[in-house]
C-alpha cells in the first residue's frame, strides 16, 4: 500500500507525525540560531557596557573600608576554574592562584597606602555580543606611603568578561604597570606551572 496519493499527500499517521515533528525541530533550531546571531541594538550594547563597567568600578573603588577590598576585587571572577591572568610577564591559570596574587597585593601594598584613590583615565568597552565583552582601561592610584610621602602607582588593564549562568565574569585578563611606577610595585608571586592547566 503506497504512503501517499496521487498528489503526493502523506496519508499514513505515522509519517504525518515525523513530518511535523520534523517542521518543529526546524522551527526551533531556526529560532535558536537567529537570537544568537541576530545584531545587537544600541541599546543592548550600551547597557551590556554600563554593567560591566559598572562591576569593573565597584571592585576597584577604593574609597569605602579596606576591609574586604581584596574580596571586592575577586568578586569579579568566576568561583571556580580556569581564569587566565597576566602581568609582570608572568601568567596566572587558576582562580585560586589569582586569589593568591590579589590578597599578595593586597597585602603587601594595598593596605599601606594612605588615602588612596583609584582614578580612572580612559576605559574603552567593546561588546562582541550578548555573552562576551572586553574592558580596556588606564588609571592611576595617587596616595601617600606610611610616612606620608605623596605617591602613586599607574597602569593599564584589558579584562575579557563572559556571561556564565547569567553573570558576567573576567575569564582572562592582562595588566601592565606604567614604567614610572614600576619600581615602587611587588614582585607577582610564582607563576603556575607550565603546562598552564587550572
Amino acid at each position: 500500500m503506497s504512503a501517499t496519493d496521487d498528489n503526493g499527500d502523506y496519508r499514513d499517521p505515522m509519517t504525518r507525525k515525523i513530518r511535523s515533528l520534523g517542521v518543529l525541530l526546524l522551527t526551533a533550531v531556526a529560532a535558536a540560531c537567529g537570537e544568537v546571531d541576530s545584531a545587537l541594538t544600541d541599546g543592548e550594547r550600551r547597557s551590556i557596557a554600563d554593567t560591566v563597567e559598572a562591576m569593573v568600578r565597584r571592585a576597584y573603588d577604593l574609597s569605602g573600608p579596606t576591609v574586604g577590598a581584596a574580596d571586592r576585587l575577586l568578586s569579579l571572577y568566576p568561583d571556580s576554574g580556569r581564569v587566565v591572568s597576566a602581568s609582570g610577564g608572568r601568567m596566572l591559570t587558576s582562580r585560586d592562584s589569582l586569589a593568591d596574587g590579589i590578597r599578595y597585593f593586597w597585602e603587601s601594598t594595598g593596605q599601606n597606602m594612605r588615602e588612596p584613590r583609584w582614578i580612572w583615565e580612559r576605559m574603552i568597552t567593546d561588546v562582541l555580543d550578548r555573552n562576551a565583552a572586553v574592558v580596556t582601561a588606564t588609571y592611576r592610584i595617587p596616595h601617600r606611603t606610611p610616612r606620608g610621602e605623596p605617591h602613586q602607582l599607574a597602569g593599564a588593564m584589558t579584562m575579557v568578561f563572559a556571561r556564565r549562568g547569567g553573570h558576567w565574569v573576567v575569564v582572562q585578563e592582562h595588566l601592565s604597570d606604567r614604567r614610572e611606577a614600576v619600581e615602587s610595585a611587588p614582585s607577582m608571586p610564582p607563576s603556575d606551572s607550565a603546562s598552564g592547566s587550572g
